[in-house]
């Protein structure tokens, strides 16, 4: 009686996706830490503005309004990315350092839908709260501007969409170097230095002149809502289209998400 050889299993790449996230949101101490740096700064600064304009409405305006939208947009977009860059690097390089990167290639499954899957499985657990923040910040923004001009709908929008994809682009970019570096610790601390330090020095390097545009945050400065760059954007000054903006970006996360599965596909299990 001849045996047959073992079928590989099919992949499902939905139900890949959906064990990453849970993974992740096993991580009491990410979860934790997620919500403190995405929903909690928002409910503490809009309740103080909120409760100092109910204490002293002569000195103290509304909340609300588009000014104060882009206030809370500049602090949740700062610590909303340090947010993804958490998540990226947990999901990276956890899989290599707890063991269970082995378990899941003697499936058989493909290593590169392994490392796929982590790129929807970890936006499904950190875009939430940054929604859920700038939900509380756009609510806000509407209902307690007062006598302060109110942020329209498509401002409204256009402001979502955009802290939405940034968050997402330095969740990619976390998860494609902790791929390649299999280090959690030096991932943060890489692309934290990037983000508060480097980037924005090179941004303001006038010598550079139009290369700056290769800096991600340049890119940004360029897509943030016209109504609310003063308050959210460095001021880098780089003439740069907005579709230039958007190539450098797609270029950034494909090269993060190419070196990322190239390094999970070579890996020694």
């Amino acid at each position: 009686m001849t045996v047959g050889a073992a079928a590989t299993p099919s992949v499902r790449p939905f139900g890949l996706a959906r064990a990453d996230l849970l993974k992740l949101r096993r991580r009491r101490g990410l979860f934790w830490t997620v919500t403190v740096l995405t929903i909690v700064p928002m409910v503490i600064a809009y309740g103080v503005l909120g409760i100092l304009h109910a204490a002293n409405p002569d000195h103290h305006g509304p909340a609300g309004g588009v000014e104060n939208l882009g206030h809370g947009m500049f602090v949740l977009m700062l610590l909303s990315g340090v947010a993804a860059i958490l998540a990226g690097a947990r999901a990276g390089a956890d899989d290599v350092g707890s063991g269970v990167f082995r378990e899941l290639v003697v499936t058989g499954r493909p290593r590169v839908a392994l490392f796929g899957a982590r790129i929807p499985g970890g936006l499904g657990f950190v875009l939430p709260f940054v929604a859920c923040g700038y939900g509380i910040a756009a609510i806000v923004a509407t209902a307690a501007s007062g006598y302060l001009p109110s942020p329209s709908a498509s401002l409204l929008l256009e402001a979502g969409l955009w802290v939405l994809a940034e968050v997402g682009f330095y969740f990619v970019l976390a998860l494609g170097l902790a791929s390649v570096l299999n280090s959690r610790a030096y991932t943060i601390g890489i692309l934290l230095a990037w983000r508060m330090a480097v980037g924005p020095i090179l941004a303001s390097i006038g010598a550079l002149g139009i290369y700056r545009a290769a800096v991600p945050d340049v890119g940004f400065d360029r897509l943030a809502p016209s109504a609310l760059k003063e308050y959210v954007t460095g001021g880098s000054g780089v003439g740069v289209s907005r579709g230039a903006s958007v190539l450098v970006l797609l270029l950034w996360t494909a090269a993060a998400a190419g070196a990322g599965a190239w390094r999970t596909a070579t890996r020694d299990a």
